[in-house]
């Protein structure tokens, strides 16, 4: 990056490109001897620093995406294929779930192929890996040559832009550009609307819709508004945050027992997993609501005085070890009971970061039942269908360690070590 060795004063940083030198100049500082003048400078650094490294990991995933591609093979694999391979190798790797593992697959192969410029600026530590983000992110519904030349407009000014000014000036560059790209844009997100529901660490929950019709979202967004403005005239002491959260969940609930109309084909499933004692109010233990995760007692009780109408499924657990309680078969399709067991020790896909609830999941044979002739428990986990089609398209294995921890191998010859069960 550059030939000499730096000074380790703070005035020497202010220009110093990332790489080695810029590195040990970094861990020679004297930290407890900076003024706030220097403080800026020196995160200012630290920033440049960080963005070269964060460059030569999605490098280093693209890499991945080369190897799994398998270019010297007779039968290479297209693009598309070695991306869902290597983004399993490296959601592994690095402990991401399955989308995360997704986005910073596709994210690497972007900033490497598609829009190198992009790279080159965050090696260098001209961008940090926010602004990249949006430079990558936001010129993907336009075609390669018409990307380049707004990537020449913005990139020398990228970094003088927040991430939003930077975001709005891309959009408009690329509208005008190719209105059609535009608008193949909104079809495109459009496709990927979804529902989210995100765990938070004070108990409560995020409901996110996401990719939704703009014009739609905003006109519920003024009903649940004005709602919340006539309850607070009308002298309603709660914030007005409380009241547009309060109506948007009074609606949502609302609207569903209208469509349900209290038929048995509406019947919901329910997978609590908590215990007799703190259902009955003598025990204030979490339960565990399959698709959410851990809920303080209350919510349980909630839970199970509202869901009358569903399916329940109950676990006969031993006392002292909180192991579920098993039964023999030998039959090639699990029973009944060996996929409650199954579900009950492993409350989701076993997939190393993969979160899907196991109700949701195949069960996989980890010893194929044509060489066993014999189906147990011990050889079944929950799989869900993406990492069940991964496990078997590129050849991942896993063997049992313990009671319920397995030890998964990766095409790439590493090993991990992972468990569906519920944290203790």
């Amino acid at each position: 990056m550059f030939d000499t060795v730096l000074d380790t004063g703070v005035g020497d940083l202010e220009q110093a490109a990332p790489g080695s030198e810029l590195a040990a100049a970094l861990t020679s500082i004297d930290y407890s001897s900076l003024n706030p003048h220097e403080l800026v400078s020196v995160l200012q650094a630290q920033q440049r620093q960080a963005a070269h490294y964060q460059a030569a990991s999605y490098w280093t995933m693209n890499e991945i995406v080369t190897a799994y591609e398998d270019p010297q093979s007779d039968h290479p694999r297209d693009l598309e294929e070695a991306a869902e391979g290597a983004a399993a190798e490296i959601g592994a790797a690095l402990r991401l779930t399955r989308r995360s593992a997704e986005i910073e697959t596709e994210l690497a192969i972007n900033l490497n192929r598609r829009v190198s410029s992009v790279f080159d600026a965050l090696l260098f530590g001209r961008i940090d890996m926010r602004r990249a983000r949006v430079l990558v992110d936001e010129t993907l519904p336009v075609d390669e040559p018409t990307a380049h030349e707004v990537l020449d407009e913005v990139l020398p000014i990228a970094a003088e832009l927040t991430t939003g000014q930077l975001r709005h000036r891309i959009a408009k560059l690329c509208v005008d550009a190719n209105p059609a790209a535009a608008a193949a844009r909104y079809e495109w997100s459009l496709d990927d609307r979804r529902l989210v529901l995100e765990a938070n660490v004070s108990g409560t929950a995020n409901l996110l819709g996401l990719d939704l019709p703009p014009h739609i979202a905003v006109a519920i967004k003024r009903k649940i508004h004005r709602s919340a403005i006539k309850l607070r005239d009308q002298g309603d002491t709660r914030t007005m945050d409380q009241l547009r959260a309060d109506i948007y969940l009074d609606l949502l609930r609302e609207r569903s027992t209208r469509s349900q109309g209290g038929t048995n084909s509406d019947r919901g499933q329910v997978n609590l997993d908590v215990d007799l004692a703190t259902l009955a109010g003598l025990d204030e233990h979490s339960g565990d609501l399959n698709g959410y995760g851990p809920v303080i007692a209350d919510i349980a009780r909630q839970v199970a005085e509202h869901q009358q109408r569903s399916e329940w499924r109950w676990t006969l657990r031993d006392p002292d070890t909180g192991q579920p309680i098993d039964g023999g078969v030998t039959r090639r399709r699990p029973t009944v009971a060996q996929r409650r067991k199954v579900e009950a020790l492993h409350k989701t896909c076993i997939h190393p970061g993969c979160r899907m609830p196991a109700a949701d999941c195949d069960i996989d044979h980890r010893v194929p039942w044509s060489e066993r002739k014999v189906t147990c428990t011990q050889d079944l986990g929950p799989v869900c269908r993406h990492h069940h089609r991964i496990r078997h398209t590129f050849g991942w294995t896993y063997e049992l360690v313990g009671e319920a921890d397995f030890v998964f191998t990766t095409p790439l010859r590493h090993r991990y070590t992972t468990s569906g069960r519920s944290p203790p």
